[in-house]
């Protein structure tokens, strides 16, 4: 699979996009809509839908693993006096906690997209897993939700709220096409990754997750489940082991050199450097996954 192919079905609808809005943090001006978004993926979604009319804050730095943030007191009066705050409830205790102290007026994505079911039911996801924005089809529930709450916040640029949430939805909507095409005629459906970052993912494209560690990237897994996974590398023939860019690879490289596997980046989108953005990096995961599932 070549890497345009990747992009192409994706650039019409990303033109329009480039004139909503970045996705980025653009300057404050008189007027906007303050939005203070938990983690990146929420910073650049709230930057696509609110474009000219918002101005969002992120709390976590570009390039930085954003379960343990530390808030200033300064992001924590931001909190206090955004017009929504976009979070998820038990992602970051941080920002829960700061949340419940001010006050804040806010958006959780996990009550929005709720117990949306998988097609067909497979793919069984760990209640605590709060990764729900590597599922394009839950970003698009958490795309329109967004546009509805700052219409009803900002009354006047409702109608450019809603059309730049229903592009967005288009564009997540291609980029759900893109995995399921990329992923079609595979000689495999197990994936071991080095957290287990990538239940929603796997659950809406039928793969099996084995993570080396729980759902916290800095947990440090013991020897008997670092041997749990390599016997279903093992058994399943798993050639490649991910690994993903914000943390330590080491324990990754440990099992694939066990079971005589190749290491992959599999990026679960929560702190994008300012070279990328949400699309890009889920574009390259659709192609890691192809290539290392054999698929046609």
């Amino acid at each position: 699979m070549q890497a345009g192919w990747l992009c192409a079905p994706l650039v019409g609808v990303l033109a329009v996009l480039a004139a909503c809005g970045n996705g980025g943090t653009p300057p404050e001006r008189a007027g906007r809509v303050d939005v203070v978004a938990a983690a990146y993926p929420f910073a650049w979604l709230a930057g696509q839908v609110g474009g000219p009319e918002v101005t969002v804050t992120d709390l976590v730095k570009a390039g930085t693993e954003p379960h343990d943030v530390e808030l200033s007191p300064r992001q924590v009066g931001k909190i206090e006096t955004a017009a929504l705050v976009v979070f998820l409830k038990g992602f970051q205790p941080a920002v829960d906690d700061a949340v419940a102290q001010t006050g804040a007026t806010t958006l959780d994505l996990g009550t929005v997209v709720g117990q949306q079911p998988l097609e067909g039911g497979s793919g069984a996801i760990d209640s605590k897993d709060p990764h729900v924005w590597l599922d394009p089809v839950r970003m698009q529930t958490i795309a329109t939700a967004l546009g509805e709450r700052l219409a009803k916040r900002d009354t006047a640029h409702a109608a450019g709220y809603r059309s730049r949430a229903a592009a967005v939805v288009a564009v997540l909507g291609q980029l759900d096409a893109l995995f399921r095409s990329s992923l079609t005629g595979c000689t495999s459906k197990d994936i071991v990754t080095s957290h287990s970052a990538f239940g929603y993912l796997a659950g809406r494209y039928g793969l099996v997750q084995r993570g080396i560690s729980g759902l916290s990237p800095d947990a440090e897994p013991s020897p008997g489940r670092i041997a749990e996974v390599a016997r279903f590398a093992r058994q399943n023939h798993v050639k490649t082991i991910f690994f993903e860019s914000l943390v330590d690879p080491k324990v990754a490289k440990t099992v694939a050199a066990e079971v005589g596997a190749q290491t992959a980046v599999l990026d679960p989108v929560e702190g994008v450097r300012v070279s990328d953005d949400y699309l890009s990096v889920q574009r390259r995961n659709a192609a890691a996954l192809h290539e290392a599932l054999g698929c046609s």
